[in-house]
């Protein structure tokens, strides 16, 4: 298994930096996107590596915010087989509330009604390689960078949002932002017996610029260090998390544009 980082916060190569992520995953079984940028960065990104997008067959969108879905349409109009798996309230409207305005920031609702677009409801095993899963239960350390995040009806519960399972040789974790918490998360995906993680945390507010208290990373640490796993954050856990996760982690990496991991 590949994995590779083509839309990603930073870069220290010559792919270009985007807040947002797309993941490009290769296995025995399948070519799969896991969420698709904000914008055309992922399409200048994956020329310079050489990866065709055309042939992905699986895109995963991890919830309804722009800067995981905002090329999903571009995506469409180069690739006319993949099957889009997505929460079905991932195209309701979603808001980041900035002073006194809240700001767009939802995929376009109209794709949902793409022809390639699966529209789910909770769980889902697309095969015994690839499973879906949702986290309700949200309150274990819960992230404070998510209070200016809305839906139309009131404060967002990231019931949009959807994790991925690969079962193989070495089963991996993928989340998007993890606004349900990375916690959560991992508590829910011990039945699947995973040995790495990769995923943003959401511990970085990108309206603010400011990182979660440390009194909430030193038990958002606490809680990673009872599993063995190999992690690989991204994009909105920020770089100050990053830096005091790594402290008491020996395990804990950062994915930068570019950058691949091979399992």
């Amino acid at each position: 298994m590949e994995i590779t980082a083509l839309v990603e916060n930073k870069s220290n190569c010559r792919l270009k930096p985007k807040h947002g992520l797309a993941l490009y995953i290769e296995t025995p079984k399948h070519k799969i996107l896991f969420d698709v940028g904000p914008d055309e960065t992922i399409f200048e990104n994956s020329e310079k590596l050489g990866v065709d997008l055309s042939e992905a067959d699986t895109v995963i969108l991890s919830h309804g915010h722009y800067d995981h879905g905002g090329a999903l349409g571009m995506f469409l109009k180069i690739n006319h087989s993949a099957k889009v798996y997505a929460q079905r309230k991932a195209f309701e409207k979603h808001y980041s509330k900035r002073l006194f305005a809240k700001v767009d920031v939802s995929v376009d609702p109209e794709l949902q009604t793409h022809p390639q677009v699966v529209l789910l409801e909770g769980d889902y095993t697309i095969d015994d390689e690839l499973t879906l899963f949702v986290t309700p239960d949200i309150e274990k350390c819960y992230s404070g960078a998510n209070k200016t995040l809305y839906t139309s009806s009131g404060k967002d519960d990231f019931s949009h949002e959807q994790n991925l399972i690969i079962t193989g040789d070495t089963n991996v974790l993928i989340l998007g932002c993890g606004h349900a918490g990375v916690v959560n998360i991992l508590e829910k995906a011990v039945r699947y017996n995973p040995r790495v993680c990769v995923g943003g945390y959401h511990l970085w507010n990108p309206v603010t610029k400011k990182t979660v208290p440390n009194e909430l990373l030193e038990r958002i640490a606490l809680e990673l260090g009872k599993y063995d796993i190999r992690y690989y954050t991204c994009h909105c856990t920020g770089q100050e998390a990053f830096m005091k996760f790594a402290e008491t982690l020996p395990d804990m990496n950062y994915l930068s544009c570019g950058e691949k991991i091979e399992l």
